[in-house]
């Protein structure tokens, strides 16, 4: 027995020694970050009895790289290259400005032109068409590319930094989800929290007001405060600035990565009157003038070559001396409120980036701060609008002059949804002829950007003229954090990452550029850039629609490692290059699910015509409850172009109730069933332009009723006619009303659909938010389409 004991004591200090040595090895041992998650080390079984005899292996954790910086993207929205001070605007932008003086200014970065497509590429490293991208979310199709749904086989940088010991976040505007998957049902797949953010506060599509947001914490609505002093970008930077205050309190040494991302200056500019009295007088003197002063500058400061030519502006835009004084005292309006706009929004960003200074992380923090994920919008067509959503219905007032100036004085506050005249979007482009959509031409896809990192990157106020676009930014993330591209991420095989790492540029100024081919596509304005050489066609103007088969488009070609604006057209003098271009686009377009080529817009907001998935196909009813609010437009019923009917079941207690039964959009477009002071009543809201209303003459039983609303709509197949609302009561009419005009295409952008409460902003002007919550009880509510 003894012999045993003795047998076995040098047994388990022989399986002590292994172990210790194994976990010597384990903690030595390469971590393989190329499979995330990472793996912890494998230690052999343990034998020993008693834990007073053993020795514990250290806890495994994931920890990123030594020395690993924070990285912080800033991504403007709807800004084009002559959009800052640093490239040579009358924009003020003193926060990009400083960071371009202390870092690095890239003058030839480049984005997709529109929106969702920049984000998708931005944040995966990989061609928009790659992520099924194509263009916003709002019009996926079901071809390859243009699905809307990002594949399981490309995982963002956010993910790979959060696998790699990262703290992630997201702040904003998350453009990237598909419509039909943002809602309480999910699938929650692709909103921000499952592709690699921790902490996500914004909103989730291509706009929203400003004044009352539609805005998610991580996976759950929330109510922002009904504050006349309340904005959307004061708030969002608010949140970021806490999260990063926390983060760093808890754990200093983890590193954060913050993806910031303002829905400003995106229509609709909304801004305080405070930044907008600053700019009062300061674009009287019109685009063309403003254009000219911008090229000027930008030579001035080196941002572009002296030789570069002013590219002529659209021929549809209009000098400014040929504009009325009506026409030159509006535009003029909605300048100042743009650059109010920018003004806040560069603001509240240096807010961000001073909270950073102040922690003491500025110095080992890589800051990309982008200047917009397109050119400047020209979606506000000729004139501008007072209310965007006017231009979706093809209502002719909301380009109506003398309407619009009736707003002068309240453009940009809660009262107003605008947008301002393309010309200005042509002179923010400068020194390029067009504007976001525009793929085929630098005005719609070069975007100032500026690097800033001081404990690496050692020159100060320089520029780089390397070509880059949006997809070099995921690989340069990596080679700075000390990471490689993933090859399996959450047990799925990556696709490799499209883009190249800008590193190279930060130490060489002179450095050839090493991306050397990208191609550009948006609703079929397409081009090509082939080491110096871009070809191009201008297949549909923003504010047009197409007005060729793609087999008829001119195309153009420009040497613009020569001609830095595309200014002039080498087309005819070199065919023979055209061609071969031409075929290298084909080739790019097939490699990354280009084609077809698809031009359609209004068409395919239709979820039916477009062929992607709608939570609503082939239903012809809709039950609520009380407390669902929230719902976006694409996740409810379509009442537009029809006849249909609401049904409540309500409680009104023993007294009088208020508020709202069942409402869909708001101030801007769309419809309440409501009560006041016990009496039922149904507005209709056309765009803001007129109320009809069918309002009861006595008020609701005590107790239990069935409160019902029945349209009759009076265009047949024709869109947006009108139609016969009427209300009854247990079964009793009680009010009727003619709707002249209905929105035949979309009431807001970002407001929703709810029950017991409208949420954003009032359909009615007859309650405000908090005096829309219903006083009584909503049993059911249940809407029916004819």
């Amino acid at each position: 027995m003894k012999r045993r004991n003795v047998f076995l004591g040098a047994f388990t200090l022989l399986m002590l020694s292994v172990l210790s040595a194994t976990v010597a090895m384990a903690q030595k041992a390469q971590v393989d970050r190329t499979e995330l998650p990472l793996k912890g080390p494998w230690y052999p079984p343990i034998t020993t009895l008693d834990a007073r005899d053993a020795k514990a292996p250290p806890v495994f954790e994931v920890k990123a790289p030594k020395d690993a910086p924070n990285v912080v993207i800033i991504l403007l929205d709807d800004l084009g290259f002559g959009g800052t001070g640093a490239t040579g605007s009358v924009l003020p932008t003193p926060h990009f400005d400083k960071l371009a003086r202390n870092g690095l200014l890239y003058n030839q970065f480049h984005t997709t032109a529109l929106c969702s497509p920049t984000r998708q590429a931005l944040i995966t490293g990989r061609n928009h068409h790659s992520c099924n991208q194509a263009k916003i979310t709002e019009v996926a199709t079901s071809f390859p590319g243009a699905t809307g749904m990002l594949p399981n086989d490309i995982a963002t940088v956010a993910e790979t930094l959060r696998l790699n010991g990262y703290s992630t976040a997201a702040y904003g505007k998350h453009h990237e989800t598909a419509v039909w998957e943002i809602s309480p049902s999910g699938p929650f797949t692709r909103w921000p929290n499952f592709v690699g953010f921790d902490e996500f506060y914004g909103f989730m599509g291509g706009e929203t007001n400003q004044w009352s947001p539609a805005v998610y914490h991580n996976l759950n609505r929330v109510e922002t405060p009904d504050d006349p002093d309340y904005h959307f970008m004061n708030d969002m930077a608010t949140k970021s600035i806490e999260w990063m205050r926390f983060q760093q309190a808890l754990t200093p040494d983890k590193p954060f990565f913050v993806y910031f991302a303002p829905g400003a200056v995106h229509a609709p500019h909304h801004v305080p009157k405070s930044y907008i009295d600053k700019q009062k007088g300061r674009f009287d003197e019109g685009w063309d003038v403003i254009r000219e002063r911008i090229f000027e500058q930008q030579k001035k400061l080196g941002v572009i070559p002296a030789d570069t030519k002013l590219a002529k502006k659209p021929d549809d835009i209009k000098d400014w001396s040929e504009l009325s004084d009506k026409e030159k005292k509006l535009y003029a309006r909605q300048a100042e409120v743009f650059s109010a706009f920018l003004d806040m929004t560069d603001y509240e960003t240096g807010r961000v980036i001073q909270a950073i200074e102040d922690m003491g992380e500025l110095d080992n923090t890589l800051i990309f701060y982008i200047a917009g994920d397109n050119g400047t919008s020209a979606e506000g067509g000729m004139t501008g609008l007072y209310n965007e959503m006017t231009y979706f219905n093809a209502e002719p007032q909301g380009s109506d002059i003398d309407v619009m100036l009736k707003h002068y004085d309240n453009w940009g506050d809660p009262s107003t949804y605008p947008h301002m005249a393309a010309g200005w979007a042509v002179a923010f482009d400068s020194p390029f002829t067009w504007t976001k959509q525009v793929a085929s031409n630098y005005g719609g896809t070069r975007n100032a950007m500026v690097v800033h990192w001081p404990e690496r990157i050692k020159a100060k106020g320089e520029i780089r003229s390397q070509w880059h676009h949006v997809i070099d930014i995921a690989p340069t993330i990596l080679e700075a954090a000390g990471l490689p591209q993933p090859r399996i991420v959450n047990g799925v095989p990556q696709r490799p990452i499209e883009g190249t790492s800008m590193a190279y540029t930060w130490d060489y100024p002179n450095a050839p550029s090493q991306h050397t081919t990208q191609y550009f596509e948006m609703f079929g304005n397409r081009g090509i850039y082939f080491d110096g050489w871009f070809a191009g066609t201008v297949h549909v103007k923003p504010w047009a629609n197409p007005e060729n088969r793609f087999p008829e488009d001119t195309w153009e070609l420009y040497h613009v490692a020569e001609d830095f604006s595309m200014s002039t057209d080498l087309a005819k003098q070199h065919p023979d290059i055209l061609a071969k271009l031409q075929q290298v686009f084909l080739g790019e377009a097939v490699k990354y699910k280009v084609l077809p080529l698809d031009d359609r817009r209004q068409e395919l907001f239709n979820p039916k015509l477009a062929g992607r998935p709608d939570l609503m196909f082939g239903r012809k009813e809709l039950t609520l409850y009380e407390g669902m609010d929230g719902l976006l437009e694409n996740d409810f019923i379509n009442v537009k172009n029809t006849s249909f009917e609401i049904v409540a079941e309500v409680d009104s207690g023993d007294k009088p109730v208020n508020g709202v039964i069942v409402a869909q959009g708001g101030r801007f477009g769309g419809w309440s069933l409501h009560v006041k002071d016990g009496i039922p009543r149904y507005t209709y809201n056309y765009l803001g332009l007129e109320h009809s209303v069918a309002a009861g003459k006595t008020k609701l039983p005590n107790g239990k009723s069935t409160v019902k609303m029945d349209f009759a709509y009076k265009g047949g197949k024709k869109p947006g006619a009108g139609g016969t609302a009427t209300l009854y009561v247990n079964g009793k009419s009680v009010a009727s009303t003619k709707i002249p005009k209905t929105e035949f295409s979309v009431f807001s952008a970002d407001e929703s659909a709810g029950v017991g409460i409208d949420m954003e902003t009032p359909v009615s002007e007859e309650y405000d938010r908090s005096g829309s919550k219903f006083t009584g009880k909503i049993d059911k509510v249940t809407i029916t389409l004819k």
